[in-house]
């Protein structure tokens, strides 16, 4: 089950204690502000966001100022980094495949946790979890990496630090069975600290569905779709999810 794999997740679990310098929470600034402009063009007078997969808290720290959130992950470890920087938002641990909190939300946001989804049965709950959340009237974004018909494998990388520390990755996505619907992400670390270098290699898996595949669920589930542009960190552009849930 999914839920194990991730719990397994060193990125999530061994390596929190560097992850800031992995996706440093300004590096979110640019895309949180077009999530931001998408709300409010969607449900302009929403006050309460559940996010879903919240990770480290990185897009909430530029969201919390025009929403109040609720912050969900599987990983408590990174829940624990979100309140560091976020702690006047409410934090649960929870799975966005059957999360039920009891209780709607104006907006709800799922960024790149989703793409740990790794079947159309899968994706499908986390969509459902989602839409039992969005009140009548809201509004929901969904933000994977790429769809199946984008997908082409790609290396990077890129180096980070602060007065104590120095890491510098290797991100490498391919597919090995492009019938499926998923991916592999390894990630090869290495990290200074203390005059120390060590080594690190984790293999990730990612789900990857088309997009009409996407627009079948959330339309399914109950929301009405269209598309959201989003700043890359290259000067790139792409497109995510931007729904309205039907009455």
């Amino acid at each position: 089950m999914i839920s194990g794999y991730l719990c397994r997740v060193k990125l999530y679990t061994d390596w929190t204690h560097f992850y800031r310098l992995f996706t440093p929470p300004e590096d979110y600034a640019a895309e949180a502000a077009a999530y931001r402009a998408g709300f409010e063009a969607a449900a302009p007078s929403a006050k309460t966001l559940l996010e879903l997969g919240a990770g480290a808290g990185h897009n909430a720290v530029h969201l919390k100022g025009a929403y109040t959130c609720t912050l969900t992950d599987l990983s408590s470890a990174m829940l624990d980094l979100s309140r560091e920087l976020n702690p006047e938002c409410e934090h649960l641990v929870g799975d966005m495949r059957t999360l039920r909190l009891g209780r709607a939300f104006d907006l709800v946001f799922v960024h790149d946790a989703v793409m740990y989804m790794l079947s159309e049965a899968e994706l499908a709950q986390a969509i459902a979890t989602a839409f039992a959340h969005t009140a009548p009237g809201g509004a929901a974004i969904f933000a994977p990496d790429c769809f199946a018909e984008d997908f082409r494998e790609e290396t990077l990388t890129w180096e980070s630090g602060d007065a104590e520390r120095q890491l510098r990755c290797t991100e490498w996505a391919w597919d090995p069975d492009p019938s499926d619907t998923r991916f592999a992400v390894e990630y090869a670390v290495l990290l200074r600290e203390a005059g120390e270098v060590q080594m690190f290699h984790e293999h990730q898996e990612n789900g990857v569905f088309p997009s009409s595949t996407w627009r079948r669920l959330l339309e399914q589930a109950g929301y009405s779709v269209e598309t959201l542009e989003r700043p890359l960190d290259d000067g790139e552009r792409d497109r995510v999810w931007l729904c309205r849930r039907r009455a």
